[in-house]
């Protein structure tokens, strides 16, 4: 046993483990072997301990039956009865006061008593004894002397014998039957365990087919409810996912490439006409757009590597306790300067915990994307509800379409044409907005205001606020600086 459970778990030094077939087998075969074993043992205890309790009852109801004969002292009558009543295995004798036979149920047990027992009137004794040589019999016997009125004795021998064979004949059968059961079991399991594994074999084959090529192919899902069809549910599942984020990377090389196609294609042309020209007049005039499409391609990468940490949870936080309105202020100040729209801001004191840079990431990307689709006005408010910060930028331009208010925060999703690379957009501010905001614990979402208004909303987590009792509003300006080159 020791070495079957070694082979199974592998403890055994220089011994392959089982796999689930053979353990499943052997376990199964090892349970139903020892609760045989203790089944057998617990049988034959209790069937030997039936067969004594039988064998002193009927002793002891043949003897109280001799002596209901001899109420009247009536020797003949017990002497008939005896001879009547005689059963195979079975002595009967009937004692007088002096000790002697005066009457018996076999020939052979008519000269000596079969026991020196003497119990008074009303009582009985038992006891075992291995033989009988007053009968010349070796058989096991119980024997039963019970007294009666009249100072008469009758003893019963009761041969044990039929049932030590009984007790035999029940442990051989179990010996015998016990193989014949483990092999059934052994059997059984080893088929029933296979034909479940014919089916993880069917989805692994099937998965093990599938490459990147065929990533829409699935699993057969089974009709049955157990573990092997969710097996298959759950690879079915995997596969989705997998063929979703092979799309997404595919998607995000593609666009990848596309947005950085043009500014190399320009910086490209740019240097070959530069170089063509030995007099370097070329240069002095392309040097300007060189530099603003370097500008523009180091974006697009800074953007994208901040894209790719926020997705892998590798985006780096300096996080500490931050002034969330004063960053909000300071970026509505720079928002001011550049923009020719109406800036209005309603703060109040709110501290949070986080990345100061990166909070003033995320706010610049949404002041912008607000202030490039805005007609006139753009206000900002900072606000507090429970143990959260709220930021809300509303535009007076056209809210987003409910069925984009989700696809807007993915990368490179521009919704119309005003969202071009030429308005300024690359489609990934507001893609890193949300990978910051996951990071910080909060939420960024676009709704539509009660006026109709577009609306950002940002919660932040701020377990530490310092709210003031009523909004401050920190002006409502327009500016009409000369234009200037945007993000």
């Amino acid at each position: 046993m020791e070495e079957v459970i070694s082979a199974i778990t592998g403890r055994a030094t220089g011994k392959t483990r089982w796999g689930v077939r053979k353990s499943s087998t052997a376990v199964a075969v090892g349970v139903v072997a020892v609760a045989l074993l203790l089944g057998g043992v617990l049988l034959l205890v209790l069937l030997q301990s039936s067969l004594i309790a039988s064998t002193n009852t009927t002793a002891r109801q043949k003897a109280q039956s001799v002596i209901v004969e001899l109420e009247d002292v009536d020797v003949s009558d017990a002497h008939e009865y005896m001879l009547a009543t005689a059963r195979a295995g079975q002595y009967v004798q009937l004692l007088d006061p002096a000790g002697y036979v005066v009457a018996s149920s076999d020939p052979i047990a008519a000269y000596s008593p079969l026991s020196a027992q003497r119990p008074g009137p009303g009582r009985t004794l038992s006891q075992d004894v291995s033989s009988l040589p007053t009968l010349g019999d070796q058989d096991d016997f119980h024997l039963v002397a019970s007294g009666s009125p009249g100072g008469y004795t009758v003893i019963v021998a009761q041969s044990t014998q039929l049932r030590a064979d009984t007790i035999a004949t029940v442990a051989w059968f179990m010996l015998g039957a016990t193989p014949l059961l483990l092999g059934i079991v052994a059997g059984s399991v080893w088929l029933l365990v296979g034909r479940s594994l014919r089916q993880v074999e069917t989805i692994r084959g099937q998965v093990a087919r599938i490459d990147a090529e065929r990533l829409d192919e699935r699993v057969d899902v089974p009709s049955t409810h157990d573990e092997i069809r969710a097996l298959a549910l759950t690879m079915n599942t995997m596969l989705e996912r997998l063929q979703a984020s092979d799309h997404e990377q595919r998607r995000f090389v593609s666009d990848a490439s596309h947005e950085l196609r043009s500014p190399l294609a320009t910086l490209s042309a740019g240097l070959e006409i530069a170089a063509a020209d030995p007099s370097g007049a070329m240069w002095l005039e392309m040097k300007d757009v060189l530099s603003q499409e370097t500008a523009r391609m180091r974006y697009l990468v800074e953007s994208l590597l901040t894209l790719a940490k926020a997705n892998d949870h590798g985006l780096t936080l300096d996080e500490t306790d931050v002034d969330l309105d004063d960053i909000v202020d300071l970026e509505v100040r720079r928002l001011r300067s550049t923009s020719r729209k109406e800036i209005r801001a309603e703060l109040i004191p709110a501290r949070v915990r986080g990345d100061a840079n990166r909070l003033a990431q995320v706010l610049r990307n949404v002041f912008d994307n607000a202030e490039r689709h805005a007609l006139s006005r753009i206000t900002i408010r900072l606000s507090t509800s429970g143990d959260a910060a709220i930021v809300t930028v509303d535009n007076d331009g056209a809210p987003v379409p409910e069925p984009d208010r989700d696809r807007i925060f993915e990368r490179f999703v521009r919704l119309d044409a005003s969202r071009s690379r030429e308005s300024g957009g690359s489609g990934l501010g507001l893609a890193i907005a949300a990978g910051i905001m996951t990071a910080h614990r909060g939420s960024i979402r676009t709704s539509e205001g009660p006026a109709g208004q577009c609306r950002f909303e940002m919660v932040l987590p701020a377990p530490g606020l310092v709210t003031a009792p009523a909004p401050a509003v920190r002006g409502s300006r327009r500016h009409r600086p000369p234009a200037s080159s945007r993000r």
